[in-house]
């Protein structure tokens, strides 16, 4: 029974890793259908900035939550200016093309930001400091779950919580959501639709630099790859949840995670990307558009 919680809450921690990006990626997805493959690679650079501002940060004294959210801080900065760059030099001026046309440029602006890190840092593994304190309230449970994975459980679904808020109960979601149902009307009715595309890469950039910070934290180390990876993951949870769903995106990296998880604790860590894709490939043999999500027609 404890192999088992320990798996189950492995997972847990796992899945709500691919979801915190999962989320930039569906959010994207649902203004303006586009695959944002460069989405990893904002991840990795938020971790990076955060690495940087922690080490001259300690430099000067600061020490403890401080230093986790001067360096977050910084991250979400950072990572938005990216963001809001990539979109509108890559993406924008591509907006009335065929769609094969922005998702290539999707994955040259991935390897572009790859190798730009690769060269103006390293391609070795560096470790990043535990910027997440141990809370005494958690010493009871310290054996079952740490703080870092609880501040990653509370991160996500926190997230989740704010972005379903914004999307429906203010103006700007208002504006998001007819934005991604018909963009030629959205302008017609005043809506300054280039505004809230942006936007939304600003806030899927953001949700990114957050998930680069925590979880390089928690693992204790990054490297100019660590993007690609956890973007390949994340955009897994995301079809397999229902991509352009928020909740979709969540439920999609926690049965994620738990199926590398148990895959690795009860078969062999070799398999479980085996069936972990395996998975994603039954639940869209039975539902196309992914477990939550919702079969929508093509425009013509």
């Amino acid at each position: 029974m404890d192999y088992f919680l320990e798996l189950f809450l492995g997972g847990l921690t796992r899945g709500s890793i691919y979801a915190l990006i999962a989320l930039g990626y569906t959010m994207v997805y649902g203004i303006i259908q586009l695959i944002n493959f460069a989405h990893g690679e904002i991840y990795m650079i938020g971790a990076f900035v955060a690495l940087i501002v922690a080490g001259i940060l300690t430099i000067y004294g600061f020490a403890g939550i401080s230093v986790l959210v001067l360096a977050a801080i910084a991250a979400i900065i950072w990572a938005c200016a990216y963001g809001y760059t990539l979109e509108k030099i890559a993406y924008r001026p591509l907006r009335g093309a065929p769609r094969l046309s922005p998702l290539i440029s999707a994955i040259g602006m991935s390897i572009f930001l790859q190798n730009y890190v690769l060269l103006a840092q390293t391609s070795d593994f560096l470790p990043f400091p535990n910027l997440i304190p141990d809370f005494e309230f958690m010493e009871p449970v310290a054996h079952i779950i740490g703080s870092p994975e609880l501040v990653i459980l509370i991160t996500t679904f926190v997230t989740m919580i704010l972005l379903t808020l914004l999307i429906k109960k203010t103006k700007v979601g208002k504006a998001m959501r007819a934005t991604q149902q018909d963009m030629s009307m959205a302008r017609l009715v005043g809506i300054n639709v280039d505004r809230i595309i942006s936007l939304t890469f600003i806030i899927g950039s953001a949700l990114a630099a957050i998930g680069g910070v925590l979880v390089a934290s928690y693992i204790g180390q990054v490297n100019f790859y660590i993007g690609f990876l956890a973007g390949v993951k994340a955009f897994t949870a995301a079809v397999l949840g229902g991509i352009g769903s928020i909740p979709g995106a969540v439920l999609g990296g926690l049965v994620l995670g738990w199926t590398e998880s148990f895959a690795a604790g009860y078969v062999s860590s070799d398999y479980e990307d085996v069936f972990a894709f395996g998975l994603l490939v039954l639940i869209l043999i039975l539902r196309p558009a992914g477990i939550l999500g919702k079969a929508r027609k093509q425009k013509v």
